[in-house]
């Protein structure tokens, strides 16, 4: 018998697995209004997002650190 996959966790970076702390998730699981995100106004590169898994594209945004590390020269 094949085991389903783990689901994603929106809250969670689908990089490097720690909070995301994405305003759009907060609200969406809170119900709580949030000022805008700061992922809606990121630039990130195409080799950063080609790290992120295909069942988390889309689900899961990148945290700042792994945002930051792929800006790093």
């Amino acid at each position: 018998m094949k085991s389903s996959p783990n689901p994603v966790n929106p809250c969670l970076c689908p990089l490097c697995g720690q909070e995301n702390r994405c305003a759009m998730e907060m609200e969406r699981s809170t119900g709580v209004k949030q000022e805008a995100c700061w992922c809606t106004t990121a630039l990130f590169s195409q080799e950063l997002l080609a790290k992120v898994p295909p069942e988390a594209a889309g689900t899961a945004c990148i945290c700042a650190a792994c945002a930051r590390s792929d800006a790093t020269p």
